[in-house]
């Protein structure tokens, strides 16, 4: 398996462990369509290489990944083709990292937003620097946190505490997404690469395949969570994606203003 048909994801192998990097340093790794699209596809790639048995996902420069890219949500506004693609890959990218049994880690450098925030809670052990923030602020740019996050936050950190970030927007510290369980590990910056690294060795050099089925039986639960609430959810951000509110949130950002917004 190569994956040199990637271009805003970078692989790189350090024996039977591959590492994805989200290659947009740009702009923090936003994801735009191209990203999007090959987010969709990477892990049923990575399912098929038979010459790995650990992922790192992480991103490059100083962060993880900033969400979606404004230009492209603010192109997509008012076109139901261009939001049903999306849509359908969204799916597709947060099933097949349900489906992988190979173990993943998220390494996260610095913050990861939205959808960012949301593919790396859906990795098996996440690390951060202490520096990062994690938040799912969807509800900023009036869209609903369809992406994922309504599955994977409850799972982790219970509803009340769920609802009460994916409803507000509200970033944490990488300290405090540890503490509340939401994350592995926060860690001094010149210490994520040590400690991502030696896990991985680790679980490469353990009993591989009782590591991917233990990991196959515990995302179980998660999938039937997945399947009750995906379909649900993406409908919902479809609509919100249609409203008066996400078109004057994406403008304003984008014009670095304050979003007034019309409950339309």
């Amino acid at each position: 398996m190569n994956y040199d048909s990637y271009t805003a994801i970078t692989a790189e192998r350090e024996g039977r462990i591959l590492r994805l990097t989200l290659s947009r340093p740009e702009s923090l790794n936003a994801i735009d369509a191209v990203l999007h699209e090959e987010l969709s596809r990477i892990f049923f790639d990575v399912d098929a290489d038979d010459e790995a048995d650990v992922v790192i996902l992480t991103g490059a420069g100083k962060a993880f990944c900033a969400g979606g890219d404004l230009q492209w949500l603010n192109a997509m506004h008012g076109d139901p083709a261009a939001f049903a693609r999306t849509v359908w890959e969204g799916k597709r990218l947060v099933n097949s990292l349900l489906d992988l049994q190979k173990p993943i880690i998220a390494r996260l450098p610095g913050h990861a937003i939205g959808l960012g925030c949301t593919i790396a809670l859906f990795c098996d052990i996440i690390y951060a620097a202490e520096n990062a923030k994690l938040g799912d602020p969807h509800v900023a740019v009036g869209l609903v946190a369809g992406d994922g996050g309504a599955v994977i936050w409850p799972q982790l950190i219970g509803y009340a505490r769920a609802k009460e970030y994916l409803m507000t927007g509200d970033l944490l510290t990488a300290r405090d997404a540890a503490t509340i369980g939401l994350i592995n590990h926060a860690l001094p910056a010149d210490e994520l690469d040590a400690a991502v690294d030696a896990m991985a060795a680790r679980l490469a050099g353990g009993a591989i395949n009782a590591i991917k089925w233990t990991k196959a039986a515990v995302n179980g639960g998660l999938k039937q969570a997945a399947n009750a609430v995906l379909d649900t959810a993406f409908n919902f951000e479809a609509m919100s994606q249609m409203t008066d509110d996400h078109r004057i949130a994406t403008e304003a950002f984008l014009n670095k203003e304050e979003p007034k917004f019309t409950g339309k």
